[in-house]
C-alpha cells in the first residue's frame, strides 16, 4: 500500500513512516481544542489563558511531517493538565453509550437476517461513528448511523481476513471509543465463536476524547470474553514512543492484528510492519483520512494495512 504523505525515519531500530498532517488537519485541531474547552471549564478568562498555550504549542508542532496523532494527544493533555478536568468528554460517552444501546435492536435484526463475518464487521465499523472527537459535539451520530445501515463496505478484504483467521489461533483487537465498542462485543463474540480465537482487547489506560477504557468495556462485559488490556497510555489512537513495555511485549507477541477507527489506523501507519497481519475497521470520518486511504468522506472500509505474506 502507498502513503500518500509518508517520510521514512528510524526509532529505536524500527522503521518508522511519520504520516505528515493535511492541511485540513489544523482547522480540526482547533475545533476540538475550543469543543474540549467547553466541556472542561466554564471559565471563559481562564480559556483565554489555555488557548494562548495551545496557540504557543501547536506554532511549534504543527508543520509538515508532523505527526497528528502526537499534535492531538499533546494538545487534550495540555487542556486536561491545565483544567484539572480528567475526562472532559464523561457526558459524551454517556451519549454514545445511549445511542448504541438504542441502535441495538436495528444491529441483532441485521445480523439475525444475515449471519456472515462481512455483516458482523459492517456492524463493527458502523459503530465507529460513535466519534465526538473526529465529527464534533453537534452531529446526530444516531441518525448517521442509521442511514449507514444500508451501505456497502468501500473496501472489503474479507476474504483476505478469512484466510489469516483461519492460520491463527490468537488476536489482538485495537478498541477505539465508547458506545462503538458495543458493537465490537458482536464481532469479538463472532470471531470466538466461528474461529475458536483467544482475544485480547486493548483500550486506554486513562481518558482522552471519547476512548474506551478499561471500566467502559468492563461495564458491557468484554473482559469476560477477552483478555482485557491498556495500551499503557492515553494517546490519541497509537502514539508508539507512548506505548507502555508490557502492551509492547503484547503487540509484538500477536502476528494478527484488528486495529479500529482514525486514531489507531494513524497510528500504525508510522510502522513499518512485516511480520503481521494488519486489518483496519474504520468509517473515514474526514476528508484527510479519506484522501489517504482513497476513498470518499464517511465510506465504510475493511482494509489490508500490513501483510507477513507480502
Amino acid at each position: 500500500m502507498k502513503f500518500k504523505r509518508s517520510l521514512i525515519v528510524c526509532f529505536k531500530g524500527l522503521n518508522v513512516i511519520i504520516m505528515r498532517v493535511y492541511y485540513e488537519c489544523g482547522s480540526c485541531f482547533l475545533r476540538q481544542v475550543h469543543e474540549a474547552m467547553d466541556l472542561a471549564t466554564e471559565d471563559d478568562e481562564f480559556k483565554i489563558d489555555l488557548m494562548e498555550s495551545i496557540f504557543d504549542y501547536i506554532s511549534k508542532a504543527y508543520k509538515k511531517g508532523a505527526s497528528s496523532n502526537r499534535i492531538g494527544t499533546d494538545i487534550h493533555r495540555i487542556i486536561k493538565e491545565k483544567t484539572g478536568c480528567n475526562d472532559p468528554y464523561y457526558n459524551e460517552k454517556i451519549a454514545g453509550n445511549k445511542i448504541a444501546n438504542n441502535l441495538i435492536p436495528k444491529a441483532k435484526k441485521i445480523i439475525e437476517e444475515n449471519e456472515t463475518l462481512e455483516n458482523y464487521i459492517k456492524i463493527a465499523i458502523i459503530g465507529n461513528l460513535l466519534d465526538s472527537g473526529a465529527l464534533g459535539l453537534g452531529i446526530d451520530l444516531e441518525k448517521l448511523m442509521i442511514t449507514q445501515f444500508n451501505k456497502k463496505l468501500s473496501i472489503n478484504q474479507i476474504d483476505d481476513l478469512k484466510k489469516v483467521l483461519l492460520r491463527n489461533n490468537k488476536l489482538l483487537y485495537l478498541a477505539d471509543n465508547v458506545g462503538e465498542i458495543v458493537f465490537d462485543k458482536f464481532l469479538i463474540e463472532k470471531l470466538i465463536d466461528d474461529y475458536d480465537l483467544n482475544i485480547t482487547l486493548a483500550v486506554k489506560d486513562e481518558p482522552i476524547l471519547n476512548d474506551a477504557c478499561v471500566e467502559d468495556a468492563m461495564a458491557i462485559g468484554l473482559d469476560k470474553i477477552t483478555d482485557l488490556v491498556t495500551i499503557g497510555t492515553n494517546s490519541v489512537g497509537i502514539v508508539y514512543e507512548d506505548l507502555s513495555k508490557t502492551f509492547l511485549d503484547i503487540f509484538n507477541g500477536h502476528d494478527l492484528i484488528i486495529s479500529k477507527g482514525l486514531g489507531n489506523y494513524e497510528g500504525l501507519t508510522e510502522l513499518s510492519i512485516h511480520d503481521k497481519d494488519v486489518f483496519c475497521l474504520l468509517c473515514a470520518k474526514c476528508t484527510a483520512i479519506a484522501k489517504d486511504i482513497g476513498v470518499k468522506n464517511r465510506d465504510m472500509v475493511l482494509l489490508k494495512l500490513f501483510s507477513k505474506e507480502e
